[in-house]
C-alpha cells in the first residue's frame, strides 16, 4: 500500500500529493509517481538518448574539402579560408575517437582571431563554415556583453546560443564552435589604470578568459541574468573552439607607427603608404600592437592563430556580385522570378555598384543595400503588373540618370 493516513504519496521520493505536486498511479495497483520524479526520469532518458557518438575522422572533410566549399560562397581571402579550414579539421581530430596509446601528448585547441575591415567577409566565413560542419555552431555579438553584475548580458549567455544550436544536447555542445563577432568593440578604453571599472571593455575580456581557455560554466537556461535560486545548466568549455572576429579600426595606424619608428631618416617612406600597403599592415600585427589597441595580453595568449583579412578590391566586389552560389544578384533574380519577371544586370551596372560600395566604404556588406534601394520601386510595383516581365539594369540606372519605373519594364501582354 502507498497510503499514509489515507493520503497518497510518491513511491520514489515519498512526498505526498499537494498543490505543487501531482501523482500518477500505476495501472492495477496503489503505486504512484509524482510529476517531479517523472521530470527527473525524463532528463536521465534524454541524456542517454543524446549520448554523443565519437567522431569518425575518416568521415570528416579534409582542409581542402572545407576550403573548396568556402570557395563556392566566399570570394578572395584565400589565407583566411586555409587557416579556418585547418583549425576546424584539427578541432575534429581532437574530438575524434583516435587515440595514440603510446603517447601522453594532448593536442590543445587553437582558437582563432580574425581581423579585417568591415565588409571583408569575417561573419560570412563563419556562417558558411557552419553549414559544412557536423558539430553545433553559434554566432554571438560581443557588444551586448558586460561584466557580471552589471546591466547587460553575462558572458555565459554566449554558451546558451551553442546549447540551443545543439537542441539542448550538452555533450554535443561541449565539442562545438562559437564565433564571437565585434570583439574589437570591447577593447580596453585606456592603457592607463582607471579608478572606475571598465565593465563593457576590459571586464568582458577578463570574463571571456575562463570560458575560452576551458572551465565548467553555469549557464541560465532561459538566458538573461543569473539568480541565486535558478537552476543552471553546467557545460564544460574545454573542447569548444572559439573564433573571434573584429574590424580593429585604427590598428593599422598602431602598426604603421611601430614600423615607422624603425625606418626614420633619409629614405624613410613614412606617410607615403598606399592602400595596398595598408592592407598588408594587419599581417604584420604583433601581440604588442593588440595590447596597445586595448586587448588584454591574457586574451591574446588564448588566440594562437591570428588571421588578417584583406580589404576587398573592386574586382573582388564585382566577382561577389556574380559568382557565389548565393550572390545577391542571383537572390534578386530568384525573388523576381516568383512574380514572373526576368532580371538582368549589365556588366557596366555591376561595375558601378562595386564603385558605389567602395565610395561608401561598406565593403561587400553594402552591396545588398545598394541593390535593394535601386530596385525598391520595382519590388513595390511588379506584383501588381500582370504578364511576363523583363528588366535589364544599366549603369545609368545605378547612377540614377534613368529612373526605374513600371514603364521601363518589357511586359508580354499575351501572357497576362
Amino acid at each position: 500500500m502507498r497510503f499514509r493516513n489515507d493520503v497518497e504519496y510518491c513511491s520514489f521520493c515519498g512526498k505526498p500529493a499537494g498543490e505543487d505536486r501531482s501523482l500518477v498511479a500505476a495501472p492495477g495497483n496503489n503505486i504512484f509517481i509524482c510529476d517531479k520524479c517523472i521530470a527527473v526520469c525524463q532528463s536521465i532518458l534524454d541524456q542517454q538518448q543524446h549520448a554523443v557518438a565519437p567522431i569518425n575522422l575518416s568521415e570528416v572533410p579534409t582542409p581542402k574539402d572545407f576550403k573548396k566549399y568556402l570557395d563556392e560562397y566566399v570570394i578572395g581571402q584565400d589565407y583566411a579560408k586555409k587557416a579556418l579550414s585547418v583549425a576546424v579539421y584539427n578541432h575534429y581530430k581532437r574530438m575524434s575517437s583516435f587515440k595514440n596509446a603510446e603517447s601522453d601528448v594532448k593536442i590543445e585547441k587553437s582558437n582563432i582571431l580574425l581581423m579585417g575591415p568591415t565588409g571583408s567577409g569575417k561573419t560570412l566565413l563563419a556562417k558558411t563554415l557552419a553549414e559544412k560542419l557536423k558539430v553545433p555552431f553559434a554566432i554571438a555579438d560581443a557588444t551586448t556583453l558586460t561584466e557580471a553584475g552589471y546591466v547587460g548580458e553575462d558572458v555565459e549567455n554566449v554558451l546558451l546560443k551553442l546549447i540551443n544550436a545543439a537542441d539542448g544536447n550538452i555533450p554535443a555542445a561541449e565539442r562545438g564552435i562559437i564565433f564571437i563577432d565585434e570583439i574589437d568593440k570591447i577593447s580596453r578604453k585606456s592603457e592607463n589604470t582607471s579608478i572606475t571599472r571598465d565593465v563593457s571593455g576590459e571586464g568582458v575580456q577578463q570574463a571571456l578568459l575562463k570560458i575560452i581557455e576551458g572551465t565548467k560554466a553555469s549557464v541560465p537556461p532561459q538566458g538573461g541574468r543569473k539568480h541565486p535560486n535558478q537552476e543552471m545548466i553546467e557545460i564544460d568549455t574545454s573542447n569548444i573552439l572559439f573564433i573571434l572576429g573584429g574590424a580593429f579600426v585604427g590598428l593599422d595606424k598602431i602598426i604603421e607607427q611601430r614600423i615607422a619608428s624603425h625606418s626614420m631618416g633619409f629614405g624613410s617612406n613614412v606617410g607615403q603608404m598606399n592602400e595596398v600597403d595598408r592592407m598588408e599592415l594587419l599581417n604584420k600585427c604583433t601581440p604588442d600592437d593588440l595590447v596597445k589597441f586595448g586587448i588584454i595580453p591574457e586574451l591574446i595568449g588564448r588566440m594562437p592563430i591570428t588571421v588578417a583579412l584583406k580589404e576587398l578590391t573592386r574586382d573582388d566586389l564585382i566577382r561577389i556580385l556574380k559568382e557565389p552560389k548565393n550572390a545577391i544578384t542571383k537572390q534578386m533574380q530568384a525573388s523576381f522570378k516568383i512574380d514572373d519577371m526576368d532580371l538582368d544586370f549589365n556588366d557596366d551596372a555591376l561595375e558601378e555598384i562595386a564603385d558605389t560600395a567602395i565610395k561608401q566604404k561598406t565593403g561587400a556588406r553594402g552591396l545588398r543595400s545598394i541593390i535593394e534601394k535601386l530596385l525598391m520601386d520595382m519590388m513595390y510595383e511588379v506584383p501588381s503588373i500582370k504578364g511576363k516581365k523583363h528588366l535589364t539594369v544599366t549603369k545609368d540606372m545605378v547612377q540614377h540618370k534613368v529612373e526605374i519605373q513600371p514603364e521601363t519594364l518589357l511586359v508580354d501582354q499575351k501572357s497576362a
